[in-house]
């Protein structure tokens, strides 16, 4: 992998947004390593993702060098993580 996946990447989702689960499922195929945050877990999770990207959308992918995705298609997290 690259340097984008070779340390823990931050994903703020929830369970019920498809976009969430797209992403996610793209990451778990490509075998990429990182940490899930549940923003209906607790209103701090929720809070942390608008602090990182300044919206209420989700997915907020925070990426070891401190960049980060809103809502990424797929093309566009691919090519965040060098696998395209």
């Amino acid at each position: 992998m690259t340097d984008a996946t070779s340390a823990r990447i931050t994903f703020y989702g929830a369970g019920w947004c498809g976009d969430c689960r797209r992403s996610k499922a793209l990451l778990d195929g490509e075998g990429v390593d990182y940490d899930y945050v549940d923003v209906e877990a607790s209103e701090q999770a929720a809070d942390a993702a608008v602090a990182v990207s300044g919206r209420t959308n989700i997915p907020v992918i925070v990426f070891p060098d401190g960049s980060h995705v809103v809502e990424p298609s797929d093309a566009e997290l691919r090519a965040k993580l060098q696998l395209a």
